[in-house]
Order: C-alpha cells, then structure tokens, then sequence
C-alpha cells in the first residue's frame, strides 16, 4: 500500500555514516534482547503523551544518495475510551539536503483510521482513508514510542543486534523482520535504537524491499501527561480544498 511508503515514516520510518549494505546483525544473549523487551513494556504502560523534534531522510538506491530531507516536530498521544494512538507531524523544513533545507510548511495528521495531509500555501487537504489497514499503521506508529516489548515480538522476529550511543545517548540496536508476508511487502527489516534509560525510539531505519529506506532521528524528546487537543487540529481555511484519494 502506498501509503505506508509515503508517510511511515512519517511516518516514521532510517544510522548511518554511509550508505552502503548494513552487517546482518548477529544474535546476542538473549538475557540483552530481554530486558530491553522489558524496560519497553514499562514505557508503553506509562505512556500517555509525547513530543519531539524530527528529521527525516530518504535515501533512494536507485541514485545512491539522500533525496528528500524533512524537519519538524511530531507529536503524540493516547486518547479517547480505547486509548487509541493520535499523531501529528509539523513538518517546517523541506529539500534535497540539509543545505538546501528551505521552508515548506505540511501537517500530517493520524486520527480515527484516517490520514489527513494539509499544505498551507496551496490550501489543499488530502484525505486518506485507511480502513482496514488502519490498524496496521497504528502498529507502525507505536514502534518504540507507546508499543511494548511484547507487542513488538508478537509482530516481529526480534534480535539484539549491539549497543550504540546516539548523540550522547545510550541506545540497543533492534533489528526487526515482521512476519505478515503482506507487512513485509511494504518494509522487509526495520531497524529501531532503543534509549535503555527511557524505553523509547530514539532513531528507526525502515528498509523497503527494493533497497529504498527511511531513516528518521528524534532529538528533544519530551514525555508529558497529556498534550493540548489544539495540537491535534489542522488550521483550514472555509476555500481549503479537499481531496480524497481512493485505491
């Protein structure tokens, strides 16, 4: 589904100081991927709201090189009676590199089993409705930011590739395989930094089958209680247009 490929990135989706095939991660004790598993399944019940700065890459193999670099800040949070997950994604920075970041104002926002795509300067809203596949993107969302260690296994094939310190952080790497064949025609293997500290997603590399990836950083990372429900509403105007793609 396309959708998945655009925004998982969003929505998500990606560490690396080159570009070129990653080792196969190598499996460790199993007393490592454990207690990660663990400190996971304490932060997804403590979980309630957060928010943190973003930066998003995508590499293209076809070209060999980044072509599509997006900053902002991405919010979430559990909310109504079933304690579904809402995201919103300010995306303020847009380009082909980090040189030629300019700004480009977008809003994603993940609500009810829909994703709805606001561009300010055009006016325009696209639509997606999600239905039956709302779900799985929910469970891509969640990856290290709500989801517990638990969930990830029932999903996933899960191993402890080695642990790593991103930007002064100390993380566990994960590598990720999901099982559903029809997942793994959207991403073959994820990749996921854990902070062993907070039980968080500190970084996420989603690799697609044809060798295109997603690698998103999260910076300033801040839990809270709860966020303002104004976070969670796109700023249309009565001339916004609105589009609903279908298939």
């Amino acid at each position: 589904m396309k959708v998945f490929s655009m925004f998982f990135p969003i929505v998500m989706a990606w560490s690396l100081l080159g570009f070129g095939p990653r080792p196969q991660p190598k499996p460790a004790s199993p007393a490592d991927l454990a207690s990660v598993l663990k400190r996971m399944d304490t932060a997804a019940a403590d979980f309630r709201a957060l928010q943190a700065n973003f930066e998003w890459d995508r590499y293209e193999k076809v070209i060999g090189e980044v072509d599509d670099v997006q900053t902002g800040t991405i919010y979430y949070r559990r909310s109504g009676r079933d304690k579904d997950i809402e995201m919103m994604a300010d995306v303020k920075m847009d380009g082909d590199s980090l040189t030629t970041l300019k700004p480009e104002p977008k809003f994603v926002l993940f609500r009810g089993g829909k994703i709805q795509m606001y561009l300010p300067r055009v006016d325009q809203l696209t639509v997606y409705d999600l239905g039956k596949n709302a779900t799985d993107f929910e469970s891509y969302l969640v990856l290290g930011f709500g989801g517990s260690g638990q969930d990830l296994v029932k999903a996933f094939d899960v191993t402890y590739v080695k642990p790593e310190e991103i930007d002064g952080v100390a993380t566990a790497e994960l590598h990720l395989v999901p099982k559903s064949e029809r997942v793994r025609n959207n991403f073959k293997e994820i990749f996921l930094w854990i902070d062993l500290d907070r039980g968080i997603s500190v970084q996420q590399q989603f690799i697609e089958p044809q060798g295109d990836y997603r690698l998103t950083k999260y910076s300033s990372i801040q839990a809270k209680d709860k966020l303002s429900d104004s976070i969670f509403k796109l700023k249309t105007t009565s001339k916004t247009q609105i589009v609903t793609p279908h298939g």
